[in-house]
């Protein structure tokens, strides 16, 4: 069998490895969604299927590991991968699948949003699975993505200034070898959102005023799809997080005047 993109093969394909929110506003929702507005053919593995809206995480189940390793199979078998990004995994032995089958894949940029904690106070990703996180799927990863609470549980260290942020961004991709983009937008009492990029390369800023509205669920999501995306679409990775970065503002904006 010949692999094709997609029936389009202009058009690049992009992964994404989550659990499903029944709210359809996070996780492979979100990420489908985001790779559709930015003319991406996006496929999907799904890790856990959830019962969950804005508020709350009623309840999850996850697939097996086996099932999970077998719809990743299913789709490299048949669609030439342009970028690849990991969401909710929530167990050791499921991260352990993922990053077993991209010991294989690694010349696919891969995107790890290292989603542990919901916005409710959900554990969606259990505390031995963070530790195979840290030793067999960072080391594979082109970026990992971490939110404030992310970073400090990466870091092992309270981060509360942006200095702080910007050290940790230079420690994460120090310790695991991938770029890393701490992202600022949990600061509280801040007016600006800014986040921090640290990769072989060099490091940036990048920042945008910060939204005064509740109810943002999705948006870690939603910002790490966009990188995917235009790294799917051949952007290096600085320009892939800046041009990310401008589509999760506007998005927050339009959420914020009351659009979807």
């Amino acid at each position: 069998m010949t692999k094709v993109s997609t029936k389009n093969p202009n058009v690049p394909v992009a992964l994404t490895i989550a659990g499903s929110d029944s709210g359809g506003e996070a996780g492979l929702q979100a990420d489908l969604k985001t790779f559709t507005l930015l003319k991406v053919h996006g496929a999907c593995a799904v890790t856990c299927v959830t019962a969950q809206n804005r508020s709350t995480v009623a309840r999850l189940e996850p697939c097996s590991p086996s099932m999970v390793r077998a719809q990743l199979e299913a789709v490299a078998a048949d669609f030439t991968l342009s970028a690849v990004k990991t969401g909710m995994l929530f167990s050791a032995e499921i991260v352990h699948e993922v990053a077993a089958f991209f010991q294989q894949a690694r010349s696919v940029p891969l995107v790890v949003d290292p989603v542990m904690i919901s916005t409710s106070g959900r554990r969606l990703l259990q505390e031995d699975g963070v530790v195979v996180l840290q030793s067999e799927l960072l080391p594979l990863a082109t970026l990992v993505t971490p939110n404030l609470a992310e970073a400090e549980v990466l870091t092992r260290t309270k981060i509360t200034t942006p200095d702080e942020l910007r050290a940790a961004a230079k420690n994460i991709h120090l310790e695991f070898g991938c770029a890393a983009l701490v992202k600022g937008g949990h600061f509280p009492d801040s007016n600006e959102s800014v986040d921090f990029l640290c990769s072989e390369d060099g490091e940036w800023m990048f920042s945008a005023p910060r939204a005064k509205v509740k109810g943002l669920h999705g948006t870690g999501c939603t910002y790490s799809a966009a990188i995917t995306a235009w790294l799917a679409r051949g952007r290096p990775l600085d320009h892939a997080v800046k041009m990310a970065k401008n589509y999760i503002t506007r998005t927050i904006f339009t959420r914020s005047q009351g659009g979807v």
